[in-house]
């Protein structure tokens, strides 16, 4: 009988989840990860816009990782080659919520929207004016439920506008692109929403332009 003692074989490491769906954090991380790579001139205005309209498509955080494995910040192996700056977006504070029960509401003027910003119409009216808005951050994103109410957004004529909702029996609807190919350094709007009985409208307002957008985006990079 051998009564020598050995040392016990290793637990076998458990698989890393496969398909674990991607939250709003994943998703500002790696939008952040796109707006460092398109200042610093390592994407093209046509790679990035590409590689965004991706970002808001894909379900998964592995589907969200080969959007960045090529680029400085990307998560695994990527990150130690290519050291770059730390993918944390700035959110600019908590969720702002503008809410308009048989009322109105506005946000705008001068003023700092954050990453996120929830709209809440019912009966209601609201506006969210973003032409005189300072953007801190690449990608801003509004969500708006509105029922038998009215929401409408603006942004200046040079801020890259998307939209991703709809509506039953009511209307969700986004006017223009904005001048993404031409002013590669704009910030994004994402706008997504679902009208029930009502009207969710996003457009540019024409002869509003933002100023020193590369600029100030580099100042922000350099801290």
């Amino acid at each position: 009988m051998d009564l020598e003692k050995h040392p016990a074989a290793p637990a076998p490491e458990a698989p890393a989840p496969v398909g674990l769906r991607a939250s709003d954090a994943d998703r500002d991380r790696i939008a952040q990860i796109l707006s460092d790579a398109l200042a610093e001139g390592r994407l093209t205005a046509e790679e990035h816009s590409e590689r965004l309209d991706s970002l808001y498509a894909f379900k998964t955080v592995q589907e969200l990782d080969v959007l960045v494995r090529d680029l400085p910040g990307a998560p695994g192996p990527a990150a130690a080659a290519f050291p770059g700056p730390d993918p944390t977006p700035a959110r600019g504070g908590p969720v702002e919520t503008v809410v308009a029960v048989c009322s109105s509401a506005a946000r705008k003027g001068r003023w700092r929207p954050g990453a996120h910003t929830r709209a809440v119409s019912v009966m209601g009216d609201i506006t969210i004016d973003l032409t005189e808005a300072v953007f801190e951050q690449q990608v801003t994103e509004i969500n708006v439920t509105c029922v038998l109410g009215n929401v409408e957004v603006l942004v200046p004529e040079n801020v890259t506008l998307r939209g991703y909702g709809s509506g039953v029996l009511g209307n969700f609807e986004v006017r223009g692109t904005g001048h993404g190919a031409t002013d590669p350094q704009a910030p994004v709007v994402i706008v997504r929403g679902f009208a029930l009985l009502g009207n969710i409208e996003a457009r540019p307002k024409f002869g509003a332009f933002l100023v020193d957008l590369a600029a100030r985006l580099r100042k922000r990079l350099d801290g």
